[in-house]
């Protein structure tokens, strides 16, 4: 079996990136409780570490017996990535929320991963698979419902659900930014508060993570076992 997560943060070693790596332990420690005659790969992608760009609107993905229908012509890092995650079993995405929305990677990466397998106004050409979305911010969650909107979410959640058929979704807030706030401008957080959340809440989220990935990896098994 086959899992991707895919680190949408430049930080390769922070918040974001650690809670996929609680999903790829929670994977793990479930196909070692199933005892599977097969193995299991989880690969963790950071797509910072790639050279890619977002949809370039060539439309051959949509060209009917077109050599690259339902597949994305463009040669970049993308190119042999991509078929492999429209194969594999199970798939987490994760971004932080820049500016109210995640990285500009991630959303050139979803355009690149779900406008192939998008047919307008018929059935996706996708292969069913259970998929999460993990955000991170560093605001408070009152402070996120009132100031993000609600369609970013939305959106992002629509088209992959439409694509893949299932979608679970975990929100992350008031993460830590800084290893030390005081070389760094700022007067809307307070270090210490900060620090006292990443002690006590982070570790939930953490558990959250976890959780998250055993549902990834059960779904994947009623999938394969149907």
């Amino acid at each position: 079996m086959k899992f991707y997560l895919i680190n949408g943060s430049p930080r390769k070693k922070y918040n974001t990136a650690k809670l996929l790596d609680s999903a790829s332990l929670a994977i793990t420690d479930e196909y070692k409780k199933h005892q599977l005659q097969e193995d299991v790969d989880v690969e963790i992608i950071d797509l910072y570490d790639l050279d890619y760009k977002g949809c370039k609107s060539c439309f051959h993905c949509k060209k009917i017996e077109g050599k690259y229908y339902g597949n994305c012509p463009i040669k970049d890092d993308l190119r042999q990535l991509l078929p492999k995650i429209w194969e594999c079993d199970g798939l987490i995405i994760a971004s932080p929320i820049y500016f109210t929305n995640i990285t500009g990677q991630t959303r050139s990466f979803l355009e690149r991963l779900l406008f192939p397998k998008y047919v307008y106004g018929a059935k996706t050409l996708a292969k069913p698979k259970p998929t999460a979305f993990i955000y991170t911010m560093n605001v408070k969650k009152q402070f996120s419902d009132q100031q993000y909107p609600q369609a970013i979410y939305d959106n992002i959640e629509r088209f992959i659900k439409y694509t893949f058929g299932y979608l679970e979704t975990l929100k992350v807030y008031d993460t830590y930014q800084f290893k030390d706030y005081s070389l760094y401008e700022n007067y809307l957080f307070d270090e210490k508060e900060k620090k006292q959340q990443q002690l006590n809440q982070f570790p939930k989220d953490l558990e959250s993570a976890y959780n998250l990935g055993v549902k990834i990896f059960k779904q994947a098994m009623e999938n394969k076992n149907e």
